[in-house]
């Protein structure tokens, strides 16, 4: 039996209609008429195949694609020699029945699991085993019924297929590059497991930024909370706790925001001090600093998320019952005691600082975020990208800290911001970006620079030394 699927020549309409072919059209089948098989069915039809569903219900299984014919499982599978099994694995025991009329042909897994590790081998390996006469190929698993159904105009061009015969991988990617998607080949069925978990994990890199961000938001939250409403209520005898809402959360949300924006440059420095220490680049970092280094995106998108909500926290301050109340409350009293305060210029130019440095500072933090987009970052060179993510990044860091240090002030020197002598939490959010920042000047003196830049160019300072040695 010959695998090998046969040109088509077709012309697609621009916007992704039907197809009209214009050579003989390769018959494909496809086991199931649910979404997945129906998407992958239809989209076959417009790359030009002629298409045949296999049912245990061929005269009530639904509608099907225009242009299909819908027959048994027995009669489908005699119709082409590339089959795409699209049923749940619990379903596979009718086909051991066509075992015959299945020898020899292409079979494609498509299916997933609802969780991992729910059975002791992988869907296509166990195929493979009910059927060892047929050719089994995993592959489309990575991609969902609607991103089949859209094709790449939805930028969903990526299938991953594995299998342990060659040329049945070969006609599964002539059908896959046909329906303009690339063809990715992880090798031998073995990598079946592996594709059939990878739709089931759930952010797999967000994980540990997750992690940071829920721990840094709980942290500071309870000792904000401790700090101003417990204390009040203990020591002061008021309850403010209706301040938890919006006071609360705007002092929490820019502390874990600029804690977890030096969090994304504070690896990039430490690896440099690590290369200077070594005097190579050729040694691997340690595992944590690789972890580390390879989530500063998601760090970075976390802590843009947290300036976001800080910014929309900051505009209702000013429609805040509690803020109009004390507003009116002063205004009122100003007036029944013939007071008048004396315009501050100090004063005004601080806060005035405080405003525009934070404003820039948000304004090149969306910059970042956009340009680590993926539809951006690609059209940007390594240098455009590096200067942003790095020299704009810097100067957004300190542009943060610089707002956050003006928003302090003086207030370090009053003993009433030491409450039960904690300092408070904007303080504890000046120390990661201050260290990173001083660390990072250190790295910008011109002799540490050059050293670092050499490092990076190749130069190790064993070979330095051992040409000191010769020489002398």
């Amino acid at each position: 039996m010959s695998k090998e699927v046969k040109p088509v020549s077709m012309s697609m309409h621009p916007l992704g209609g039907r197809t009209e072919v214009t050579s003989d059209q390769e018959p494909l089948c496809v086991f199931g008429t649910g979404d997945m098989g129906r998407s992958l069915g239809q989209r076959l039809l417009q790359t030009g195949y002629k298409v045949t569903y296999g049912s245990r219900r061929p005269h009530g299984c639904g509608p099907v694609p225009q242009g299909a014919q819908v027959m048994s499982y027995a009669d489908a599978a005699h119709s082409a020699n590339v089959v795409f099994v699209c049923v749940h694995r619990e379903h596979y025991g009718f086909m051991e029945k066509l075992a015959s009329q299945l020898k020899g042909k292409v079979l494609v897994d498509v299916s997933n699991n609802p969780e991992q590790n729910l059975y002791p081998e992988a869907n296509a390996a166990y195929l493979q085993k009910l059927l060892p006469g047929s050719h089994v190929v995993k592959a489309f698993n990575t991609l969902s019924a609607w991103a089949i159904q859209n094709g790449p105009a939805d930028a969903c061009r990526q299938v991953y297929l594995c299998g342990n015969d060659a040329e049945a991988k070969q006609a599964v990617s002539e059908v896959a590059t046909k329906m303009g998607l690339t063809v990715l080949d992880r090798g031998s069925l073995s990598s079946a497991q592996e594709l059939e978990d990878f739709p089931l994990q759930l952010f797999p890199e967000w994980k540990l930024p997750l992690q940071i961000a829920v721990a840094l938001t709980a942290f500071f939250f309870f000792y904000v909370l401790i700090r101003d409403v417990v204390y009040a209520y203990v020591v002061q005898g008021k309850d403010i706790s209706f301040r938890i809402m919006v006071s609360l959360a705007n002092k929490v949300f820019p502390i874990v925001s600029l804690i977890m924006l030096a969090l994304c440059y504070l690896p990039g420095v430490m690896a440099a001090f690590l290369q200077l220490y070594r005097g190579t680049k050729y040694k691997r970092f340690p595992n944590w600093l690789d972890r580390w280094m390879l989530c500063r995106k998601q760090l970075g998108l976390l802590a843009l998320a947290f300036a976001f909500l800080h910014v929309l926290y900051t505009l209702v301050i000013p429609i805040r019952y509690y803020v109009r109340f004390k507003t009116w409350e002063y205004v009122i009293t100003q007036i029944k005691e013939n007071q008048t305060i004396k315009f501050d210029t100090t004063v005004a130019w601080r806060t005035d600082s405080y405003y525009s440095v934070g404003i820039l500072g948000f304004a090149l933090y969306l910059l970042l975020g956009i340009t680590s987009l993926p539809s951006v970052s690609n059209a940007l060179s390594w240098r455009e990208f590096s200067f942003v993510q790095s020299k704009l990044g810097h100067v957004t860091l300190f542009l943060c800290t610089l707002h956050t240090y003006l928003y302090g002030w003086d207030r370090f020197l009053r003993a009433s911001t030491y409450k039960w002598y904690t300092p408070p939490g904007f303080m504890l959010s000046l120390v990661v970006p201050s260290v990173v920042l001083g660390l990072k000047l250190l790295l910008l003196l011109p002799c540490v620079d050059r050293r670092v830049t050499r490092i990076r160019r190749g130069w190790e300072r064993k070979e330095h030394d051992e040409e000191k040695t010769l020489l002398t």
